[in-house]
């Protein structure tokens, strides 16, 4: 009859637990399809968007941001046509890092003029592309006749902007928070900085297409100096970028571009698509999503979509498109006029556009191991700060934590999620402990030992293989991590005794530092880690943890006395 019971108990249990972890199965990536964000009250998403621009500039080694050292702009090679004329521009964003662009303005007219910051995107030739389906030149010639001031400036690697290339990052930059993502956001920002101090501007705004298209969404959504936007063919929720300077670690764990674009609202925005590109179902699926955000605000009206039949593009009618929104929301003119249809152009010649034309870098111009340096040494004058570890964590101090339970097992997984944290109870005096790979050392107390994330004897696979998955997904150990805040919000005590052994001691320490409950730690630290760059990468991989302050943080944070350090 026992042995009947038992299995009865067994057949139960595994009846009630879910049959897989969700972070198992649902890997998210940059083709994963999203539901269109949803928020009843404006309270509530603004709630919502603190985090997110936080969550973006920490994702982007922004936060806190650097200090603005002089750009020491060099503006040279002014060249008249009709209506415009266009300079060479060279900035030094940060000390020995320069930015290579044009600036083009209008002739002719009395100011003050609207500006706009132009970004590229991923054409073969930059700033510099002139083709059907994309000519930067080409819109920036007739914004500057139009009225506006416009500075057209490179991603980082390509033509003049050379000092890093345009590549993923590797680990040990991953842990500081530099990669392509930030140091484009921060030339934004500084271009931003550029067309504020030059005379006779009066408002900035941004547009640009694909990877430029995403410049400008991370832009607008943590600079509100950008008043009005036209990103173009990229707000989407099924693609969500491709190139390592759109995914930085952290930067869309639990949200996409539809939420981040809504970080717009109310300001005016135009959302150019295409019918041949990821951005195909805009007028059904993400227009209408964009109009439920900004009527939060009651302003609808500045939230508007085009959709242009042709490949991904920034061509001739979408240009068109953008300029005819501009003229009514920027400048209050008749977007009917023929002063906004596009008038013929020609782009300079090379060497009359590109900055470093036979000239050289300023000669303190960093390389790369040296612009990484520089990064890490500023980082390290940022103090501790229990919400920078949380944002390295993407910890989540669940609102509800739902249990199954039959005798003294247990499966505990935070509402909406899906994720499994497998433990068992033991009764006595409370408050209880936790336990993660440790036995209790009080047999008198009661105590739930849990097994985190893949650990443990039955390990599921799960699909690491997307070259941005760190973008989506947290890493093993971030999640090991969040298991434990999981299990100690299940507890809710408002001191609980957490007892870990080996190497988690590590995660335990870790997650004691991000809970809002105090936390009494017996985690002795393996002797070999240090918190060292290596030790981080070897043990327990946690990216922006470093940016976020690293161990010295972690052990400030969580009082650990010397013994345990």
């Amino acid at each position: 009859m026992r042995f009947a019971t038992s299995l009865l108990l067994s057949l139960t249990y595994a009846a009630l637990a879910p049959a897989q972890d969700s972070r198992n199965t649902v890997v998210i990536d940059s083709d994963t399809h999203f539901a269109p964000p949803v928020f009843k009250t404006r309270a509530e998403w603004e709630t919502r968007a603190v985090h997110l621009r936080k969550q973006i500039q920490f994702a982007a080694g922004l936060l806190p941001m650097p200090e603005k050292h002089p750009l020491n702009a060099q503006v040279f090679g002014r060249i008249e046509r009709k209506g415009y004329t266009v300079e060479k521009v060279l900035l030094e964003t940060m000390p020995g890092f320069y930015l290579g662009g044009n600036l083009y303005r209008p002739l002719g007219r009395i100011g003050p003029f609207p500006a706009i910051v132009s970004p590229h995107g991923h054409w073969a030739y930059g700033r510099l592309e002139n083709t059907n389906i994309a000519s930067i030149p080409g819109r920036c010639i007739n914004l500057a006749r139009q009225g506006y001031v416009v500075f057209s400036y490179d991603m980082v690697g390509y033509d003049d902007t050379i000092q890093m290339p345009h590549i993923a990052t590797g680990k040990r930059e991953q842990l500081w928070g530099f990669g392509l993502l930030g140091m484009q956001l921060w030339d934004s920002i500084r271009a931003v900085d550029f067309l504020e101090s030059l005379p006779g501007v009066d408002r900035i705004g941004a547009t640009g297409a694909s990877g430029g298209a995403t410049q400008i969404l991370m832009l607008q959504a943590i600079d509100d100096r950008i008043k009005f936007s036209a990103p173009v063919n990229m707000i989407s929720s099924i693609y969500q970028g491709g190139s390592p300077c759109e995914n930085a670690p952290l930067l869309r764990i639990g949200t996409n571009n539809m939420e981040i674009a809504a970080l717009m609202a109310p300001r005016p925005m135009l959302m150019v698509s295409t019918t041949q590109d990821w951005t195909k179902n805009t007028p059904r699926v993400e227009f209408p999503a964009m109009q439920a955000m900004y009527r939060l605000y009651d302003q609808e009206v500045n939230v508007q979509t085009v959709q242009i039949d042709a490949p991904h593009n920034y061509n001739r009618d979408s240009r068109e498109a953008v300029y005819r929104f501009f003229a009514k929301t920027v400048l209050g003119a008749d977007p009917k006029s023929p002063d906004f249809v596009e008038k013929g152009f020609t782009p300079e010649k090379l060497g009359d556009l590109l900055a470093l034309h036979n000239r050289s870098l300023p000669l303190n111009a960093l390389k790369y191991t040296e612009i990484v340096e520089q990064w890490i040494l500023n980082a390290h004058n940022f103090a501790p700060n229990r919400e920078l570890l949380a944002l390295a964590l993407a910890a989540d101090w669940p609102e509800k934590v739902l249990d199954q339970r039959y005798g003294d097992r247990i499966v505990l997984s935070r509402a909406g999620v899906g994720d499994q944290v497998a433990g068992e109870w033991h009764d006595g005096t409370k408050p209880a402990a936790l336990l993660v790979d440790s036995d209790n050392p009080d047999p008198t107390r009661a105590s739930l030992k849990i097994t985190v994330f893949q650990t443990g004897s039955a390990v599921a696979s799960r699909d690491r293989s997307h070259p941005m998955f760190l973008t989506f997904n947290k890493t093993d150990d971030a999640e090991r991590v969040q298991d434990i805040l999981t299990a100690l919000k299940w507890l809710n005590q408002d001191s609980t005794k957490l007892v870990c052994r080996g190497k988690a001691a590590i995660w335990c320490t870790l997650a004691a530092s991000a809970s809002p409950k105090n936390v009494q730690l017996d985690a002795p630290i393996p002797p070999s880690f240090h918190g060292t760059d290596q030790d981080w990468i070897d043990t327990c991989f946690i990216p922006s943890i470093q940016r976020a302050g690293g161990w010295p943080a972690v052990l400030k944070l969580t009082a650990q006395p010397p013994a345990q350090r």
